[in-house]
Parts: C-alpha cells; sequence; structure tokens
C-alpha cells in the first residue's frame, strides 16, 4: 500500500457524485489528473469549513471538482463564482455542476476572471486560484483587490510537480509564471504566506 492509499483510506469518503466526475473527468477530458480529486477536495470543503466565507471567487473551473467540493462546505446564503476561460469545457462542465446536490451555491461563468471578476462588484472573502500559471502573478494582483482584508487566497499547483526546482524546466512559460508568482508572495509584505507540499503544492495567503 502506498502513502497516498493510505492517506485516502483514513479521511472523509469521496462523495458518489464527485467519485463518477473524477472518473468521467479522467476518461473524457485530456489532462484529467487536474481536477482536484479526493484528498485536495476533502482539503477544500474543511477549509471553507474553517474560513467560513460567504463569497468564494474561483479562477479555473476545469471539470467542476474543486467548486463543489467548496460550495459543500458552505452555510446558507454562500456563494461560489467560478471562472472558465476554455469555453469549449462548458459542455463537460456545466451539467455535472448543476446536477450536484450544491448547484445552487455555485455559479459558473465563462470568461477571462482577470478582466470580469472584478466586474461583479463582490467583495470576496476567499478566492481559489487554479487558472493560467503563466498569468498567476496577474490574477494574484486582481484578486488581492477584490478581497477583504483578513481573506484567504488558495493558489494552487505551486510546485508544479517539482518543476520549480529543476534547471530543465527553466524555459518553460508555465514554470516561469509559477516560479515569478513564488518570488513575488514571498516578499510580498500585505500578506502571510504558507506553502503545503500537498499533491502539486497549495500555496495558503493571508492578506492583512
Amino acid at each position: 500500500m502506498s502513502i497516498d492509499e493510505y492517506i485516502l483510506q483514513h479521511i472523509d469518503p469521496e462523495p458518489e457524485h464527485l467519485y463518477k466526475l473524477y472518473r468521467a473527468t479522467n476518461i473524457e477530458l485530456l489532462h484529467g489528473r487536474m481536477a482536484s480529486g479526493h484528498l485536495q477536495g476533502r482539503l477544500l470543503k474543511m477549509l471553507v469549513q474553517m474560513i467560513r466565507p460567504k463569497n468564494i471567487l474561483e479562477i479555473g473551473t476545469f471539470a467542476g471538482y474543486s467548486a463543489i467540493c467548496m460550495a459543500e462546505g458552505l452555510e446558507d446564503g454562500g456563494k461560489v463564482y467560478t471562472f472558465e476561460i476554455n469555453d469549449e469545457q462548458e459542455d463537460f462542465t456545466r451539467p455535472w455542476i448543476e446536477s450536484s446536490e450544491v448547484a445552487d451555491r455555485i455559479e459558473f461563468i465563462i470568461g477571462d476572471a482577470i478582466e470580469k471578476a472584478p466586474e461583479l462588484g463582490i467583495e470576496f472573502d476567499m478566492a481559489f486560484v487554479d487558472g493560467d500559471k503563466r498569468t498567476y502573478l496577474e490574477t494574484y494582483e486582481m484578486v488581492l483587490k477584490i478581497l477583504r482584508p483578513g481573506g484567504f487566497i488558495l493558489a494552487d499547483n505551486t510546485l508544479w510537480d517539482e518543476h520549480v526546482v529543476d534547471p530543465q524546466y527553466l524555459k518553460d512559460q508555465q514554470t516561469k509564471g509559477i516560479l515569478k508568482f513564488n518570488d513575488f508572495v514571498a516578499q510580498d509584505q500585505r500578506v502571510e504566506k504558507v506553502i503545503l507540499p500537498l499533491r502539486d503544492g497549495l500555496t495558503l495567503i493571508r492578506k492583512l
């Protein structure tokens, strides 16, 4: 038994709808491993229950797995506003979100979050950043402006399959985007931050 298997046997089970979604994602979509999956999904739900946000912003819906997990943790009246820039993703993702038990807590929006999220006129309590790695820093600056003081940003993939410490990937544009983001956030005095070596790296950031 691997340590990953051991962990999954000792945390809350994956809900059936999410199990089916993750399976369909890996069968029907390229890069299915981009979906959050069982462990990160249960963590996202618990973090939402701990932070107790009213409004959550997600950048990068992909299959909708993480949006559903975060919506599970919301209290009554809470909402996840999730943006997906790839309009070809909508036909797969929207039915899975709309058939979930938390569909009424999720607003699925096709478009560029950097442009469209500020237009919502909402002050967010929490954000999950999981979009284009090449624009992570621009996304971060946008999110900070519409995040309340004391609010949290969760940035996914910040260890990027350990490419951040592998010199052969230094010219890769997505790796460069992650490195630029990590270096900037590490020095940013507007926030507190910590990187969790979970899956592909998850950075927790708190706006001061």
